[in-house]
């Protein structure tokens, strides 16, 4: 059966889409990002060749850059590892944040076995650090089961960053078993903002994608602040 994806940027290098919720970042068994992109370029008579820069969470649905040439990855990943792409998401939590925005910073741990991260209070062996920066955008549900929709910019890329360092403050995201929540339908999390150099003109690109269906049908991204709303650039 064909897989539709969401592409938003195409060219010979780069190729920008919506990666799909319980899809896999890289190639493996079952459904995963680089056979669909494939099969999206083939039908458009392109070369299908991409090359996976950069994850995110199986469960966690939103922008993603796929490379289509061996230069571009290099690029790209050196980017990534330097921290100079821009990397913002939307979050549900469970409850309500001390602070409409603050700096989170933390040692992180992930533990392999469990596939589970864990915030520790300091450096060791396998520990990283970490840090993400929020922002209170919106509230909905009652004053028993309060939701707060909130805008993550991520500064470093650990796994399952975002997840621990607010469940570790009592805020697990809406859904997400594994980190605290009472529900499992994956987590409320999604990759809206991506912003990178181009790996062979250097123009600086940038894209946004709002998402769509519960649990985001809870707010109300036009009453949001207006600085959710960036419109696409490239060239």
């Amino acid at each position: 059966m064909t897989q539709t994806l969401r592409v938003l940027y195409c060219d010979r290098a780069v190729l920008v889409c919506e990666k799909p919720v319980d899809c896999l970042s890289e190639l493996g068994v079952g459904r995963n990002l680089p056979a669909l992109a494939s099969q999206w370029l083939r039908a458009q008579g392109e070369d299908a060749s991409v090359r996976t820069v950069h994850r995110l969470d199986k469960a966690v649905g939103g922008l993603t850059v796929l490379a289509r040439t061996q230069a571009a990855a290099a690029s790209l990943i050196a980017q990534f590892g330097a921290h100079t792409v821009d990397k913002e998401y939307l979050a549900v939590l469970r409850g309500v944040p001390q602070a409409e925005q603050a700096v989170l910073e933390d040692y992180l741990f992930h533990d392999s076995r469990t596939n589970k991260t864990f915030v520790v209070k300091r450096p060791r062996k396998g520990v990283r650090e970490a840090k993400l920066s929020y922002q209170v955008l919106a509230r909905s549900g009652d004053e028993a089961h309060p939701l707060t929709l909130v805008r993550v910019r991520l500064y470093t890329g650990r796994t399952h960053q975002i997840r621990a360092q607010f469940s570790a403050r009592g805020l697990p995201l809406l859904g997400d078993l594994r980190y605290g929540s009472k529900a499992a339908h994956g987590p409320a999390l999604f990759s809206f903002l991506l912003g990178f150099d181009h790996p062979e003109t250097g123009a600086r690109l940038r894209f946004s994608l709002l998402p769509e269906g519960a649990p985001w049908t809870n707010f109300s991204f036009s009453k949001c602040h207006e600085s959710i709303m960036v419109v696409n650039e490239h060239p």
